[in-house]
């Protein structure tokens, strides 16, 4: 569990002035305890992914609410190619909420929220059309506060983080009926990096670029030297919808993870 709770601090969390909401919608302090037992089920709770000062290092979408759940994971699959072959970002993690599906970016330097929500409404916007943009939360609740995964919900059902190519398995019911197991959680997490600062500040001229915000908002950082070409679909990393079950046992392998499936028939 140690584990699993410095990745979850590395890529989404702060060393200081992390807080979570209680039962009773009090602020408290997210201890390594606390989330211990979060994490185990004993007791969920609300992490608050910005700090008094205003600052976010972890962006969250939630794609799930109206619609049916192939859609939502089309439009995941959407923004999160988008995300590595157009603004040639690291790869987001993917979870699965009880409810929906979530896409998670880590910025290795904290940003101002409202800079957050202009870079996810950004990407919305750009890379979801009009017809599909089913994001389930408006910018304020997703950016703000969030259920880590591993998590037991209220239904009884588990919030995990998944591999990429199982997203299709959950379209019917987003959500684990056990707790998945930390070290499968680890091995989802250890390989991600986060967003540099430079990395940040480019994708974010890009996005204004393509919304003629270009010259209205500035950014963090300089922006570095112009994007490379699109990679070809089948570059390592790319969400795979279609991914056959020997191509998730074989990821898991390499990671010396040991796969658990659960079927139900129908």
């Amino acid at each position: 569990m140690h584990k699993l709770i410095s990745e979850l601090t590395r890529l989404y969390l702060f060393e200081e002035q992390q807080h979570y909401v209680d039962a009773q919608g009090g602020v408290q302090p997210l201890t390594p305890a606390v989330l211990a037992r979060h994490l185990s089920g004993e007791q969920t709770v609300t992490v608050q992914l910005v700090t008094e000062s205003g600052l976010t290092r972890a962006l969250v979408l939630e794609f799930g609410g109206k619609g049916g759940g192939e859609a939502h994971w089309s439009a995941l699959c959407m923004i999160a190619n988008a995300v590595q072959h157009e603004l040639d970002l690291p790869a987001p993690a993917v979870s699965i909420s009880g409810t929906a599906f979530q896409l998670w970016l880590s910025l290795a330097t904290p940003v101002p929220l409202a800079q957050a929500r202009q870079f996810v409404q950004l990407l919305r916007s750009t890379f979801l059309p009009a017809s599909t943009d089913i994001l389930a939360v408006a910018p304020p609740d997703y950016v703000e506060q969030v259920a880590l995964p591993p998590a037991l919900q209220p239904s009884g059902k588990w919030a995990a983080f998944i591999h990429p190519s199982m997203g299709a398995a959950f379209v019917d019911e987003p959500g684990l009926d056990m707790p998945p197991p930390p070290a499968a959680q680890l091995g989802f997490l250890e390989s991600l990096r986060s967003i540099t600062p430079a990395q940040f500040a480019q994708a974010l001229a890009k996005l204004q670029g393509h919304a003629g915000l270009a010259d209205a908002v500035p950014v963090l950082a300089p922006v570095a030297a112009p994007l490379p070409a699109v990679q070809p679909v089948t570059q390592p990393g790319l969400l795979l919808q279609d991914a056959t079950l020997e191509d998730i046992v074989r990821w898991l392998h390499a990671r010396n993870i040991e796969p658990t499936f659960r079927h139900r028939l129908p």
